[in-house]
Order: C-alpha cells, then structure tokens, then sequence
C-alpha cells in the first residue's frame, strides 16, 4: 500500500506546468497548498515567547526555508510576497502594535514592485492583486480618514500606512488584472493616492464638524448672545488648516509636495458650500450673518495665505491651487446686503415723509424755534440711520457710504419739495393784467367795482389751496424756518461725515448731501417769494389792487395799505428765522414795489390819472420806502434805493404832459419797429412786464389811465380802445 502511495505521490511531483517531463519535483497540483506550506515555514521566523518579534537567527532560517523552493515550487518573486503577507498578517492579527513589521512589509513591497517579469505568471499575477489589494484596503480604510486614525502622537505610524498605500497601489497600478489598469502608465500614482487621502480625510473631518456643531448648538437653545454656526465653524476650520499644516502636511510632503495646498484648498471648498447655502438664506444685514461673513472673510484671507506659503516652491507657484479657491466674495455679499440694508431704512424713511408731511400742519407755535416738528424728526431718522450705517461691523467699501449719503440726500430733497409745493409763486398770486383801456373825458369819480375784481381774484386764488390754513402767512414762514433748519443741520452732518470717511476709504473730499442744500436753498428762495407776493398781492389785495387811487387818487391814498402791511411785516419778523428775515423782507419790499406800480400801469378801468396825481404817487412811494427804511431800524438805505429804481423812473412819466408822452411814444415805436411805423396807425407794443420811460408799452399804459382829451384823441385814433367802464 505505501508502495502504491510512494508510486502516486512520483508521478505527480515530477511533473511539470506544461505537462512536459522534469527532473525537479514539486507540487504542480494544489497550488494554494504550495504557499500554505511555505507561508507556515515563514511562521518560524518568529518568536514563540513574542509572536510580534523575528528571531535572533531569522536570516538562518530564511536560507534553511528557501531549499524548499525547488520542491513547492518557489521563487524570490513568491517568497516575497508570501513573506509581506505573513508579516502584514502577524501585524494585524497581534493588534498592530509592531511597527517596524509594517515597516518590513513596506520594503518588500519596493521589491515586488521590481518584479515586472513575474506579472506574466497568471498564478503569481492573481496572487499578487489578492494580497495587495487586501493591504491596500486596510491602508485606504485609515488613510481615507487619517484624522481619525492617526494624530501627533503617532504620526510616524502615519508615515509607514501612507508608503505602505502608495507601494500597494502602484503595484496594482501596474498588473493589468486589476481596475487601475484604466490609468496612464506615466500617471503619478504616489501624487494621485496621497491627494485622494487628503480629501477624503478632509471632508470626512469637516463633516464631523458641521454635525458637531449642530449638535452643540441643539443642546443650548437656551442660551444668549451664541455664535452662529458658521461663525463658530469658520474659527474650527482655521484650527484644522494650521493642525493639518503642522503634523499631516511633514509626513505627506514626501509624496505630495504640495499637500498643504490640496488641504487647505479643500477647505476652502467645504466651508464655501456651507457658506453658499448661508447666503442664500439671508436676506437682510443682522448682527449674526455679518459675523458670519466676517469669520469667512477672515478665514478665506487665512487659507489662502497657508496655500500660498505651501507653494512657494511649486513649479507654478501655486497658481493651480489658487484657481481651485474660488473666491467667497464676502465684500459682494456685505455689499449687496449693505444697499438691501440701507434700501430698506431709506424706503421707510420716505414712507414716513409721505405720511407726516400729511398730517404736518406748520404750527409756529408748535416750538421756540418756529420749526415744523416734521423737519426735526426727518433730520434725527436721518441720523440714526447714518449713526447706525458706521456702527456696523464691516470694513466699510468707499461705495457704501455715498451711496447711503447720496440716497438719504434724494429722500430729504423729497421732504424739502415737498414742503414747498403748493405754497404758489409770482405768478400765482400776481392778477391777470386788465385789458388796455381809455379814459372817458371828464370822469374824475369812478364807482368801485370792487366786486368784479374781487370775484376774479377769487378764483384765481383757489388753485393755490388758498382757504387752507397751512398755507397762511405764518405757516409759510414755518416752512422757510424749517429749509433753514434743515440746511444749518446738513452742514453739521456734512463736517462730521466728512470726518469720518476721511477715516476709511471713502473719498470726503466732496460735499455731502448736496441736492438737498441745492434744494433748500432753491426751497427758500420761492418760499420767500411766495410770502411776499401772497402778502402783498392776497392777503393785501383789497387795500392795494382793489382800494389804492380806485376812483379818485386824492382820497384813496396808501395809507391803509401802509397800515395793514406794517401788521404783516411785525408778524413776519417775529416768525421767520433771523438768519433769513432781512431776505424776507426785502422780498417783501420788492413785491410791494410791483404792486405800487402794477396799480399805476395796469390798475384797470376803475383808475384814472390827471398830471397833478403824480405828487400824490410820489409821496406815496415815499411813504411805502419809509415803512421799511424805519427810522434806520429797517433795510438798509441802499438797498431800498436799489430795488426802488424802477417806480422813480416811471413815476416822472405821471407828471409829464399829454403831448409830450405821445411824442415819446411815437419816437420810441419808431425807434423799435423802423419806417413800417411811420403810417396812420401806430403798431401796439406787446406788454414785457418790464416797466421803464423807454419802454412804449409803459409810455403807452399812462397814456391810458391818462383823464384829459389829448390822451384820449389819441388812443381812440391810434387804435380804437374802448373807453373805461
């Protein structure tokens, strides 16, 4: 029977793979027998009192093993790798405490990566992918979360997993059998792997982080005056780049040298995810999402400086790296929420002029200072918003504060526009001139037709809300108290202002709130006007335009006009601002002059003049120009000469003689229409409003409040106008 066994056992070992007749005997059958054989050989490699160390005589034995080689059929291509296996296993299975048996698992490695001819061998090609990739699995599995897995205290175990990783899979890179076969041949394996574990790790801690946060955050709902989670997480990300900087980055450098980067530049994406989701729910400017966007601007200046120190030394200088940081744009974001911010604030604001200009009825008694409450309201919103623009925590773009500056300036020139509207002009309150008539010979008394012009003023006035107390005098001179508040305040806000954005980099050189001063200064300007020709020509009108020389001048002389504008020029004084009474004033003067003399030229058929009235007219200017010359308490003498220049250079033209104001004006027709004017019939000169003797149509008006037969011949042949009636 052994006979038989020895005879079976012959034939079997002497053959050979092929089948062809070989004079060594081995196993050719049983392969996997083979190496177990030999893998329990290698087994007395180690020490039976310490099963992580090799013996003292271990290279003895290892020549002892390999005469075995012949008869199991074993080569330095397999001893090899059933060595790395043996040593790996011993590892693991003695609780990975040994490093330097990895570290000897490494080297063989190197060595098996020399051998390409063997790879031809199916059977050595296929154990080959089986016992690698079982390393590789258990590298990748720590090295895909090597933050996990290792920290400063082992880092050197970092070091061996990491060559183990790439050893392995540029092995495997090489065997066609395995799934890295669809990589290059030239691909650079090491620089491939490393980068693949360093953002793998990477995500996997940030994830951790984001959870973590979450979590802490869960748990103290309770809690006051806590940082956003982002905040808080862009703070712990800065501390991962420096920590993965100091202790990962050293030992990862040998096959990447620009780990640090690839880190950091991962980062920098998973944070930008997490921030881009932020952004999108915002959409206002609160104390929490600008110190998030704070804490990411700080962060990203952080991660790029770190890539940039990383790849120095990089052929590109780390060029491709920084391309991979897209940028947060954190300004943009600060910026638009900054406009959406000061949009939202400027809106109300004028929401609020809107409703309070409304109900404003510019009581002068409402304060000390005669000013609408409306316009000290508007002037502080104004300034807590501004106040509270330069109070937020952001590093202020030269664009923000101008535009704040410019769209609070357009919402305050609204309030100024609105102020003054409705409240009329010179023409508003100025009648219609009456058509040109003449003079019914020897009519030295006329009726008053008081109520005829009086009706035609009415209506005339009612377009200017004239019935609305908020348009009476006193409260006009509110409103113009309240242009010259406003305009006093902005100069305020313009130093203060200029001296803060001298402080950033914003340009202050400019002025600030410009249309508003503008407006303000035009505002006053036709307040001003609109007070002196509504006093003058509404609230006066019965004493100047429908009583003064109505009739005969004699006995219906200035002095009630005199009487009641004196009422109005005390009531003025004591409301309008000292700043702008002297204007208002003298506005008033001015429009009193018109008026004087808007009688005398176009008073309309219930005035007649003779050449003796013109004293009456003189001394009557002199008692208007003494009104506001005062005794010298008044306007200054020469400015009420200033404005009076034009009634003294009419008024002569009253006392001069009928045949003397025709001469002149044929000589003045003349002189402006040319020979055409030379014929029967003088042409009509058109009606400028701008009186003086050299002006026909001036010359031609007294002619018609003219009362003597010259005048009246003249008109009637020259051109047909209808007597007064």
């Amino acid at each position: 029977m052994m006979q038989n066994l020895r005879t079976l056992v012959m034939s079997l070992a002497c053959r050979s793979f092929d089948g062809s007749i070989s004079e060594q005997c081995h196993w050719a059958d049983g392969f996997p027998l083979n190496l177990h054989l030999y893998q329990m050989l290698l087994e007395a490699s180690f020490d039976p009192n310490e099963e992580t160390l090799l013996i003292e005589e271990v290279d003895e034995v290892l020549e002892l093993i390999k005469k075995t080689w012949v008869s199991l059929g074993i080569n330095q291509a397999f001893h090899n790798l059933c060595f790395s296996w043996v040593l790996f296993h011993r590892f693991i299975t003695t609780n990975q405490v040994e490093n330097e048996l990895l570290f000897a698992v490494d080297s063989l490695l190197m060595e098996i990566e020399k051998d390409a001819e063997e790879r031809k061998d199916p059977i050595y090609s296929k154990m080959l992918s089986s016992t690698v990739s079982l390393i590789l699995d258990w590298a990748e599995k720590r090295l895909l979360n090597y933050r996990n897995s290792f920290h400063s205290g082992n880092i050197d175990l970092m070091e061996i997993v990491v060559s183990l990783g790439v050893s392995a899979a540029k092995i495997l890179v090489e065997d066609i059998s395995y799934e890295y076969q669809r990589k290059k041949k030239d691909a650079d394996v090491a620089c491939d792997r490393v980068e693949t574990y360093i953002r793998s790790s990477i995500r996997t801690a940030f994830a951790q982080k984001v959870e973590k946060a979450h979590s802490t955050r869960r748990s103290s709902n309770n809690q006051k005056n806590q940082l956003p989670i982002l905040a808080i997480l862009a703070q712990e990300v800065s501390e991962m780049a420096s920590n993965e900087k100091d202790v990962y980055s050293p030992i990862l450098k040998r096959w990447l040298p620009h780990s640090a980067g690839v880190a950091v530049a991962t980062l920098h994406s998973c944070y930008g995810n997490e921030l881009k989701q932020f952004i999108s729910s915002i959409n206002e400017l609160t104390p929490g999402s600008l110190e998030v966007l704070g804490e990411a601007q700080k962060l990203e200046k952080d991660l790029v400086d770190l890539a940039v120190e990383d790849s120095v030394d990089s052929e590109d200088g780390g060029k491709a790296i920084i391309r991979e940081m897209a940028p947060y744009e954190v300004e943009m974001v600060v910026s638009d929420l900054v406009k959406s911010w000061i949009k939202t604030r400027v809106d109300r604001l004028k929401e609020w002029v809107d409703r309070n200009l409304q109900q404003e009825v510019w009581n002068p008694r409402a304060n000390k200072e005669r000013i609408a409450p409306s316009a000290v309201e508007v002037l502080r919103l104004v300034d807590e918003i501004m106040e509270a623009f330069f109070l937020l925590p952001i590093t202020t773009h030269p664009s923000l504060p101008t535009g704040l500056i410019s769209s609070l300036d357009k919402c305050l020139q609204h309030y100024i526009i609105k102020a003054t509207s409705g409240c009329g002009t010179r023409n508003t309150f100025v009648p219609t001139l009456p058509a040109l008539t003449r003079c019914t010979r020897g009519s030295m008394f006329f009726k008053k037709e008081k109520s005829h012009i009086a009706q035609g003023r009415k209506s005339h006035v009612g377009t200017i809300n004239g019935d609305n107390n908020c348009f009476g005098i006193p409260q006009l001179c509110v409103r113009i108290n309240s242009l010259q508040h406003i305009r006093t305040e902005l100069d305020v806000f313009d130093k203060r202002l200029k001296a803060r954005l001298r402080d950033s980099r914003s340009n202050g050189s400019s002025r600030t709130f410009e249309h508003s001063l503008d407006s303000c200064k035009e505002g006053i300007h036709h307040l001003r006007e609109a007070i002196a020709y509504k006093v003058i020509f509404h609230d006066l009108s019965h004493v100047l335009w429908d009583g003064l020389y109505v009739g005969e001048a004699s006995i219906s002389r200035i002095e009630p006009f005199l009487q009641e504008l004196e009422q109005n020029l005390e009531i003025i004084s004591m409301t309008v601002h000292d700043k702008i009474r002297t204007r208002v004033i003298t506005d008033i003067m001015k429009a009193s002059f018109d008026g004087f003399l808007l009688v005398l030229v176009a008073g309309g058929p219930s005035r007649a003049f003779t050449r003796q009235d013109c004293k009456i007219f003189e001394e009557d200017f002199k008692f208007l120009t003494d009104l506001f010359w005062s005794n010298g308490d008044g306007l200054p003498y020469d400015l009420i000469d200033k404005y009076s220049i034009v009634v003294q250079n009419v008024l002569p033209l009253f006392g001069t003689d009928s045949e003397s104001l025709i001469e002149r004006f044929r000589s003045l027709i003349i002189s402006s229409y040319g020979a055409s004017a030379r014929s029967s019939k003088l042409p009509l000169p058109p009606t400028t409003g701008q009186w003086n003797p050299n002006d026909p149509n001036t010359v031609l008006r007294v002619l018609c409040y003219r009362n003597d037969e010259s005048a009246i011949k003249f008109l009637k042949r020259n051109y047909d106008l209808p007597k007064h009636q």
